[in-house]
């Protein structure tokens, strides 16, 4: 316990050592007058960007307003991925015949969608929960395909052993047996839902973190530019840091279930 207590400290004093390192890089940078003035400003100008940003009620009407867009895009998003990725799964030649399109598409940047999807869903936040869904779709289906063809055999036996429903399938057998490469497709498509309507955003729009975040460029307000950039970092990292903590959650149970299946065989067996 005290060489885990000693690792965690270690490696809490080597996070502060290199934050404390780049703070005293970048303001050496930003005093050495190597660059243009204005472009890299001295930590102090984006410490008061941060305080005028987190004190502007406007910028919570925006994070409200990206946050609404990336949820609502990415629950439809993943929810569709879902259930092709169950079809594509259940189905062979279905699969062979859908899923190298969704793997080409999939590695298209999805900005090249967008003016398809103003067209389409107009220039309001349509649009962009539309742009949410699009960039969630393909890492979470992928991840679902990937995930079906390692469910064991005989769990998929067993289910129609017991004459199981298509939905009863879904939710006993299929979920919980590829629920680990499914949320390790959930944090990619989170991540990729919000990148998603950023980018939307930073193309047309009059409100969310993306319309502030070019906002503030085009009037060369710099030190707000870094700041959002750093309020954006750190909410995305709050956000895949609840999915790691669920993730985690769902491997612990896992491996819990396992354990007990195999005592249980052992029981049997004596």
């Amino acid at each position: 316990m005290t060489v885990a207590r000693n690792l965690s400290v270690r490696i809490l004093w080597t996070k502060v050592i290199t934050i404390a390192v780049l703070l005293a890089i970048w303001e050496a940078m930003a005093r050495s007058g190597l660059f243009f003035e204005g472009v890299l400003p001295p930590a102090l100008a984006i410490g008061n960007a941060l305080i005028d940003e987190l004190s502007d009620n406007g910028f919570y009407r925006d994070l409200g307003v990206t946050m609404l867009e990336s949820g609502v895009g990415f629950l439809f998003g993943s929810l569709v991925a879902i259930t092709v990725g169950i079809a594509l799964g259940v189905n062979p030649f279905l699969r062979r015949m859908i899923e190298p399109f969704i793997l080409a598409i999939g590695g298209t940047p999805k900005i090249v969608f967008l003016p398809i999807l103003f067209l389409i869903f107009g220039l309001g936040i349509e649009s962009k929960m539309a742009k949410s869904a699009l960039s969630t779709f393909f890492p979470v289906a992928i991840s679902t395909t990937s995930g079906f063809m390692q469910i064991p055999a005989i769990f998929l036996l067993v289910g129609k052993s017991f004459h199981l429903t298509r939905w009863q399938m879904a939710a006993k057998i299929y979920v919980p047996a590829m629920a680990r490469p499914l949320l390790t497709g959930l944090r990619l498509g989170i991540a990729m839902a919000i990148i998603g309507v950023l980018s939307a955003e930073i193309t047309y729009s009059d409100r969310g973190l993306g319309f502030r975040l070019i906002r503030d460029a085009d009037q060369f307000h710099i030190p707000s530019v870094y700041a959002i950039v750093i309020l954006i970092f750190f909410t995305a990292a709050t956000i895949n840091f609840a999915a790691t903590l669920l993730e985690d959650y769902f491997a612990r149970h896992e491996r819990g279930r396992v354990r007990n299946e195999m005592m249980s065989i052992g029981l049997s067996r004596a």
